[in-house]
């Protein structure tokens, strides 16, 4: 009965080391691809710090040909 015993505790750590490895590397392939997507996401955040710096810069200069209109409409009066 022994021999039995220790024939059925190797089966069952045989069979946690492949489920466990298994998930390990389901783990592995799911981290892999959040890594992916968060990269995908830092180049979107990127690109919308790029156009809110553009959009800021184009809007000063609206101001500031805008500034310069009203001046000379005030001068021609």
């Amino acid at each position: 009965m022994s021999g039995a015993v220790v024939a059925v505790l190797v089966v069952l750590i045989t069979i946690g080391g492949i489920a466990a490895s298994i998930t390990s590397y389901f783990r592995l392939q799911r981290h892999r691809a959040d890594a992916v997507a968060m990269a995908s996401y830092r180049k979107l955040a990127e690109q919308a710090v790029s156009n809110q710096e553009r959009l800021h810069k184009d809007l000063a200069d609206f101001g500031d040909r805008l500034s310069e209109i009203e001046r000379l409409l005030r001068a021609v009066e």
